[in-house]
């Protein structure tokens, strides 16, 4: 079984990485003071957003090659676990870091908007692929933060170090952002392929046995996190994924309403609701009118 290194505490991954604790809620790490160790999953308490030191020429995800070369951050959230699968390969991490616990961000802005930064729940393979002045950015953010943790403590310590966490998340809003339009090629394959997965979909019985696809189920198909599909479809489409799914259905929906020799509840039940009445409604709020009015406009 493999070993899981298990961190709740922020003190935890400063001992583990030969960093002293300034702050018991918050530290801004070098890896560079981490001694050499195997590669093993590791289990998060707090929030961290890791900055990994990128220097070989070819490196991938998978078959597709990094956007950048400069360096990668991953987004970890309290809960989640990051990391491969045990190796018995040392290596001497490289890289920075800043990881805060939840209590840290309780009662500050960031707190009250930590889950709009929908990239925390991303996976590995999602991660942030930055250019050189972008790291060079990311490390501005890190050391303002090392700046607070070294000051001495006061009344404007929390709201300041939360403050800069909030600004360095900013940033990482933009560069997401950024990425998602230099991957557009990429991207656009994906919503080719969604498309195929929803007319593939209802064109089945999966209908019948799943239900109404939904956002989960088809960023699974698609071997994406749901957030990162969310986000992605509302950047390319300007519609969420689930308003994407419900405009496709509502084209199939209208294609089979002509079928005079089906009910308005066989087409419900055969498009997966459990209740006509539920296709009803959804109908109506895309259409202006119900199932029946249409098929009798339409004939």
């Amino acid at each position: 079984m493999d070993e899981i290194l298990k961190f709740d505490t922020v003190n935890q991954y400063n001992v583990f990485n030969n960093h002293e604790t300034l702050h018991p809620l918050v530290s801004v790490i070098d890896f560079s003071k981490a001694a050499p160790r195997k590669l093993r999953r590791s289990y998060f308490g707090f929030y961290a957003v890791l900055l990994k030191d990128v220097k070989c020429g070819d490196l991938r995800y998978g078959k597709n090659l990094y956007d950048y070369q400069e360096g990668t951050l991953v987004f970890v959230a309290p809960g989640q676990m990051a990391g491969i699968e045990s190796s018995e390969e040392v290596y001497q991490p490289k890289g920075h870091g800043v990881v805060f616990h939840p209590d840290l961000i309780r009662g500050t802005s960031l707190g009250r908007h930590i889950d709009d930064y929908t990239f925390f729940d991303y996976n590995v393979s999602e991660a942030l692929h930055v250019s050189e002045r972008e790291r060079n950015l990311i490390l501005d953010c890190f050391a303002k933060i090392k700046f607070e943790l070294e000051h001495a403590v006061d009344k404007h310590s929390k709201t300041l170090i939360a403050t800069n966490i909030e600004l360095l998340l900013n940033y990482c809003v933009r560069y997401y952002d950024r990425q998602f339009i230099t991957r557009e090629n990429a991207h656009k394959g994906i919503l080719e392929r969604f498309e195929t997965l929803l007319k593939d979909f209802f064109s089945s019985d999966k209908p019948q046995t799943i239900g109404l696809p939904s956002v989960a189920y088809c960023a699974s198909e698609l071997t994406l996190s749901p957030n990162y599909f969310g986000d992605l479809i509302k950047k390319e489409t300007g519609k969420s994924a689930h308003e994407f799914i419900q405009l496709k259905l509502i084209d199939v929906a209208k294609e089979r309403i002509f079928d005079t020799g089906k009910s308005v509840s066989e087409i419900a039940y055969a498009l997966g609701f459990k209740y006509p009445q539920h296709f009803s409604r959804v109908f109506k709020q895309h259409v202006g009118m119900s199932p029946l009015e249409y098929r009798n406009l339409m004939n």
